[in-house]
């Protein structure tokens, strides 16, 4: 019982290290891309192996400045084209041409508020009538 304790800390130990590293070589990935951005694509190249090795989930932050496909480093208007339709965020990579569609969060939530808004006018109108 005692060993199994052991053994759990430690696999856990090793996975905030992981998590430590992968955001200190994407830190490092951010800083080099002026002088070298291959560099900058093998520190997300390396981050990546870290994750998967140490079966981490990359935090969502992190998950969003590198291209999926290719592995390179985003920086906007460098290796990265943003742009908005309707209610998505298209991420463009220009090193390889490939896209991501992700939800816009924040059009969403206003969405909804609105929504919420226009449900409550309408119970009060409603029940003032009645």
């Amino acid at each position: 019982m005692v060993k199994a304790k052991l053994f759990a800390e430690r696999k856990q130990r090793s996975k905030d290290i992981a998590i430590e590293r992968i955001a200190k070589l994407f830190d490092e990935a951010s800083l080099a891309f002026k002088q070298n951005p291959e560099l900058s694509s093998r520190y997300v190249e390396l981050a990546r192996k870290i994750s998967s090795k140490y079966k981490v989930r990359m935090p969502s932050e992190l998950k969003r400045r590198f291209c999926r496909h290719c592995g390179a480093y985003f920086v906007p208007s460098k290796t990265l084209k943003v742009r908005l339709k309707g209610q998505k965020v298209i991420y463009t990579c220009l090193v390889c041409g490939k896209f991501a569609r992700l939800p816009n969060v924040r059009e969403k939530k206003a969405m909804k508020r609105e929504k919420a808004i226009k449900q409550k006018a309408t119970a009060a109108s409603g029940s003032k009538k009645a």
